[in-house]
């Protein structure tokens, strides 16, 4: 979702700058969204209606019904194998099917791919059924809710799937909003409406709506409703939830809409008896179904190389075929068709059987690709999605929110992150914010400790207090209470009156609402000290001043927004004074200030003291208003505030006027507190080199400062401001432009370092640097208005350092800031836009191809969230969009380290094994095959019986590798976070790629073949107990399929390293249903029945009563597995991995007792830093207000090296 403070490549757009001309913008909006009031046949009307099948039309307008399922009853089957064999494994498999049909080609049996591609098809079509099944529950829930609407001049109860666009609807208390509609009418004074949007974007907390003054004086009765006429003209449905322009014409006027006149699909009125509405977008054209378009795919490393993997087996597959077709070509010439004994009456040519041989080994040896692959991966998935849910260890219990993996198919990934990229405030910080300090007109408060006392401040003598508010500093309720200080009593004055926060009445309590926690502590405080928000209506704000009430006159109210980053407010004086307050961020402030201001040096100073101690700061400032003045300056804000284009550019060159020569009153600072365990878990990902960067909305002195306290950085680093890294990189690239072309062009494998002195960097860096670094935006805006007046852009020489000479040069630029900062242990951003985060985390994949995380926990981080590999939602204070957004979700930025550490290092582990020893046990199974091909004449034949082949992968070898995927674990949790560098494997993609891949082949070759020459060379010469050679076919392919069964799970019970009773049930199980299930088979009772399908009548109890061939089993199981065991016991005593010395020692460190780190707090005093006003701070409710609608009644210590060893200081890992 795009956001108010991005700059998204339509507002790039030629015809979208603000130099077009305002006739354009009007055309266009008259062109757009047209309905009309009480009246359906207008939607019909042919010039609303759009083709969308041959030449069938339909209304362009949506009806108000939804669907959401994907399949109906006559549907399901058809579209649901459509998309099943849309993946290629399953697609083969239907090939082969179809090729053992034929005839001349087939092998096998058909049932032999039939039945494990009907339960593949089968798991999965159920899997899907069922959750199609619960979205048609869903939509039918949804569409059969019932609704008042005004049909034939009175209100009926009708279905919401039944709605049309321009109906009047008539919604009551609690009730759920059906479509997007037009606020007319409340209950409420002024029309003003209560909206939950807990479904559209996860907050709680009530939104305010409102209908035109003009609506809600003429549209309250129902025959008024009834009269209604008008033509509402808006935007095309779009996503865009903070954004709507229309206008409503009506009685040969015209009045203005914006999303706050609009009430959407996905909310529910509360706290309002009752409220009428015209529908505006029904069904699918409203905002939140525009919404639940297609996600952004993500996929792991792991899918990615398992593909590729599979189309190497399909090409490894193709050649054997080949190969062995050939020689049946050669064996036919030279043996077959010489031997009259093997004539079989079909006069075909050599080549021509070598042709047909070679569709029969395509079916002999398909079980190399492997059919359940896909369907094992995803049962395994959502095993670890599952133990990821129910981990108490990341519930937190205050909020009663468990940890949430949204998502199936990225737990692996998890084990492999190699960046993450974090906001600060709400992720990092609780968002709690508390006000702990101020200075005054050059006088500081707060400062405690040298006042000797922690008693807080008592505040019973205040009827309003809140009793939650804690101050420590006595001397400041002194000064007010005196009533002496003007100067305090006008900075509280202002900070009660100087805000948009709503006040309501709960059981005599007052309860804020306030559009940020910033501006809800200020209040709060101010309201502690004596001045109390009371009330507000259309045009006053009431508030108490030392139990005093006092009434003012709301003249204009000018909200915030992240480019202004300041909020004021005019108000009239009971004794007719006109003043101006302003609130806002030091830099803002500072250079509107009168050259007679006094305090600024003053002030200044303790904004460096505040920024030191991470306090969040807010300049404080007012300015007196002659008459004359106001009324001149209300006119252009009347006339800006009615604009119908670029309204709110006009709205803030207005208020530019009038808010300058102000004069400074003093400063707040806010405590926003890390969260609990975020220096550990910082540390503790550093260890597992996992490099962090900050990205933020705030100034950059808070910023950096909240990451000395978080040991993000650290008194050792050397740090690198947006000047400093400017610098560095136009002398890289001027450098390279004093290069030859040729060799200037070339890029070098291995850049030069950019810190090639030793020691630690850290690089802090903002928005606007950033833009400068990476050549973003106003160059580009730049460009296309000198194309709009028909110059040409000067092209960039080699001496214009600030222009790149082509889109190579601006690339390479972005490498080397991407270099640059990977060379740093910590980067921190700040005062970026969401786009600009987006921005960060997309050059970090494209340049460093490295697995990264996001997390966040606000609306303005989703954008990062959904451009990372995988997106964390912290559930915070910042509403639920970032956890909605996510892949996963949980309360506290600490668990992070459990769901790597942990959760994602077990994913990783086990989906690795699991798909080493899925490819091994494929390809011993089905390169018997192969062998047994050099004795058969190449014929095709198979060596083992046609239902073990069917059975192999589905019953007698799945279960125990299944397990292994969802139950192995090297270590436990808690060694597991004690020892980071355990993590390191995972970033390397060390345990599953192309090596391990092979590996694995060739592990499969040698079993294969010893699994077939043991037995073949066995049966060459024997004579049984009783006389008799077993020598047949079918009892070399019974012991052969029992070596393998045997082999295949002692292999997977060597490969196991955490035993349960499930694992040992699952070996033992496996191999006690092969020898059940083949007895069946082989009994005599089923081949009367089936003569022609089991056709090993009594083989398995006559070969396996024989103790020669058990021996010969024995003996084939030993020589496959002892050279297994003699390399596992090397490597782990050779060449010991971190994790083999940790298990060694697995015994020893879960008794060690972990010492606590003791914890001091936190000093800085390097150099000093400013804080200021959160970019990210939310617009407040100034428009509502101001629309004429009254309310309702420690020591930082050095970092350990993450390259440390575990042999050398084993307990410096457990920090």
């Amino acid at each position: 979702m795009p956001y108010s403070d991005d700059e998204t490549d339509d507002e790039l757009d030629p015809g979208s700058d603000e130099e077009r001309p305002q006739v354009e913008e009007a055309k266009s909006t008259e062109s757009g969204w047209r309905v009309k009031a009480n009246d359906r046949a207008f939607c019909n009307l042919p010039e609303f209606q759009k083709k969308y099948l041959l030449c069938l039309k339909k209304s362009k307008y949506a009806g108000n019904g939804i669907k959401t399922y994907k399949y109906n009853a006559l549907t399901f089957i058809p579209l649901n194998l459509f998309e099943q064999f849309k993946r290629a494994a399953n697609l083969y498999f239907l090939a082969l099917l179809v090729l053992q049909i034929i005839p001349e080609i087939t092998t096998l049996p058909w049932y032999t791919t039939l039945v494990p591609l009907v339960l593949v098809l089968g798991i999965t079509a159920i899997k899907d059924l069922v959750d199609d099944l619960a979205r048609h529950r869903m939509d039918n829930e949804i569409n059969n809710r019932k609704c008042e609407v005004l049909l034939d001049g009175r209100f009926q109860v009708s279905k919401w799937m039944n709605i049309h666009v321009g109906d009047v609807v008539r919604l009551k208390k609690n009730d759920h909003i059906p479509a997007d509609i037009l606020l007319l009418s409340s209950s409420n004074p002024n029309s003003l409406c209560y909206v939950e949007t807990a479904e559209l974007d996860g907050e709680t907390n009530l939104k305010f709506k409102m209908g035109l003054k003009v609506t809600d004086e003429r549209l309250q009765e129902e025959g008024q409703l009834a009269q209604f006429d008008a033509m509402i003209v808006c935007e095309e449905p779009n996503n865009r939830l903070d954004k709507f322009t229309g206008t409503m014409r009506w009685r040969k006027e015209r009045f203005p809409l914006d999303l706050d006149n609009m009430m959407l699909r996905g909310c529910r009125i509360r706290n309002t008896d009752e409220c009428h509405g015209l529908v505006i977008f029904a069904g699918a054209d409203t905002k939140i179904m525009r919404n639940g378009g297609k996600t952004r795919f993500k996929r792991t490393k792991i899918d990615e190389l398992m593909n590729y993997m599979v189309y190497t087996i399909f090409v490894i597959l193709v050649l054997l075929c080949a190969g062995l077709a050939i020689g049946n070509t050669f064996w036919y010439e030279e043996v077959g068709s010489k031997a009259w004994y093997l004539y079989d009456g079909k006069d075909q040519t050599a080549s021509y059987r070598g042709f047909l041989s070679f569709w029969g080994y395509i079916i002999v040896l398909n079980t190399m690709v492997p059919i359940s692959l896909y369907v094992s991966v995803e049962v395994i998935r959502l095993g670890q999605s599952k133990f990821i849910n129910w981990d108490l260890q990341m519930y937190y219990q205050e909020k009663d929110t468990p940890a949430k993996a949204r998502t199936t198919t990225l737990n692996e990934q998890l084990g492999q992150i190699e960046y993450i990229f974090s906001d600060k405030t709400g992720t990092l910080t609780q968002n709690i914010m508390a006000f702990k300090k101020c200075t005054i007109a050059g006088h500081t408060f707060g400062s405690f400790l040298s006042l000797g006392t922690t008693q807080p401040v008592d505040f019973t003598w205040n009827k309003y207090a809140d009793r939650k508010f804690e101050y420590l500093d006595h001397s400041l309720v002194v000064c007010i209470r005196s009533k002496k200080d003007k100067d305090t009593l006008e900075f509280f004055k202002l900070l009660s009156l100087c805000h948009t926060v709503m006040v309501e009445q709960k059981e005599d309590e007052l309860v804020y609402q306030a559009a940020s926690p910033d501006e809800g502590a200020l209040v709060t405080a101010a309201r502690n000290f004596g001045f109390v928000f009371l009330s507000r209506t259309q045009d006053t704000i009431t508030i108490s001043e030392m139990d005093q009430e006092m009434t003012y006159e709301v003249l204009a109210l000018l909200d915030f927004n992240s480019d202004r980053k300041r909020m004021s407010i005019i108000l009239r004086f009971p004794d007719g004074r006109i003043r101006l307050y302003c609130k806002g961020a030091d830099t803002v402030i500072y250079e509107r200030l009168s050259p007679n201001s006094k305090h600024k040096e003053v002030t200044q100073t303790a904004l460096d003291i505040f920024a030191n101690e991470t306090l969040r700061t807010l300049c404080l400032c007012y300015k007196d208003i002659s008459k004359q003045e106001f009324d001149a300056w209300a006119k252009k804000h009347k006339a800006a505030s009615v604009a119908m284009s670029n309204r709110e550019a006009a709205l803030d060159r207005v208020y530019e006027q009038i808010e300058s020569n102000l004069m400074m009153i003093g400063a707040t600072a806010i405590e926003d507190k890390l969260q609990d365990g975020v220096p550990e878990t910082i540390a503790k990902l550093a260890k597992a080199d996992i490099k962090i960067w900050v990205l933020t909305g705030d100034k950059k002195e808070t910023a950096e400062n909240i990451g000395y306290s978080c040991k993000l950085l650290s008194d050792d680093m050397q740090i690198h401001y947006g000047e400093d890294v400017n610098e560095k990189l136009r002398i890289r690239q001027a450098n390279r432009r004093d290069q030859p072309p040729a060799f200037g062009r070339t890029r070098k494998k291995v850049p030069d370092p950019f810190f090639p002195e030793p020691g630690r960097n850290a690089l802090i860096i903002t928005g606007g640097w950033l833009n400068e670094i990476l050549y973003e935006k106003k160059k580009k805006r730049r460009r296309l208005r000198l194309k709009r007046l028909g110059k040409r852009p000067a092209s960039a020489t080699p001496q214009d350092a600030a222009q790149p000479i082509d889109d190579w040069e601006k690339e390479t630029r972005q490498v080397d800031f991407v270099n640059m900062a990977c060379e740093c242990e910590a980067v921190i951003c700040c005062r970026v836009t969401p786009k600009q985060k987006a921005n960060v985390v997309s050059l970090v994949k494209k340049y460093k191809k490295a697995v990264t995380l996001s997390i966040g926990d606000g609306a303005n981080d989703v954008n990062m969230i959904k451009t990372a590999d995988i997106g964390v939602g912290i559930s915070g204070q910042e509403g639920m969009q970032a956890v909605m957004s996510s892949d996963y979700a949980f309360a506290q930025f600490r668990y992070l380290e459990r769901l790597l550490l942990v959760h994602g290092r077990w994913s990783y582990i086990r989906m690795c094994k699991f798909l080493r020893f899925f490819f091994f046990k494929n390809f011993a199974f089905t390169l018997v095959h192969f062998w047994y091909s050099f004795f058969n004449g190449f014929s095709a034949q198979v060596a083992y019986e046609d239902w073990f082949i069917t059975l192999y992968n589905v019953m007698y070898s799945s279960l125990p590798v299944l397990l292994v995927g969802l139950l192995d674990q090297d270590v436990n949790d808690k060694l597991s976070r004690k020892f980071p560098k355990l993590y390191l494997p995972g970033q390397q993609g060390a345990l599953f790629n192309y090596k391990n891949f092979f590996i694995s082949l060739f592990h499969g070759i040698f079993t294969s073949l010893v699994i077939f020459f043991i037995p073949y060379g066995a049966f060459l010469q024997t004579m049984g107990q009783n006389g008799e050679a077993p020598s047949d076919y079918q009892s070399l392919a019974v012991v052969m399929a029992s070596s393998l069964i045997f082999t295949v799970n002692m292999q997977i019970s060597l490969e196991t390293s955490y035993w349960t009773f499930v694992n040992c049930f699952a070996v033992l199980c496996s191999i006690a249903i092969y020898f059940g299930i083949m007895f069946d088979i082989h009994s005599a009772g089923i081949h009367v029945i089936f003569p022609s399908t089991f056709t090993f009548t009594g083989v398995a109890s006559n070969a396996l009563r024989q103790p020669y061939l058990w021996l010969t089993i024995i003996l084939t199981v030993g020589i496959t597995l002892l050279p297994v065991i003699c390399i596992q016991f090397l490597y782990k005593t050779i060449w010991p991995s971190v994790g083999d010395n940790v298990q060694r020692n697995r015994k020893k460190y879960e008794m060690e007792e972990v010492e606590e780190e003791k914890s001091t707090p936190f000093q800085r005093g390097r150099r000093s830093r400013r804080s200021a006003y959160a970019f990210s701070h939310s617009r407040g409710y100034a428009d509502l207000i101001a629309s004429g609608r009254s309310i309702r009644r420690r020591p930082a210590t050095a970092r350990p090296n993450p390259r440390d060893s575990i042999r050398e200081i084993p307990q410096a890992e457990n920090i």
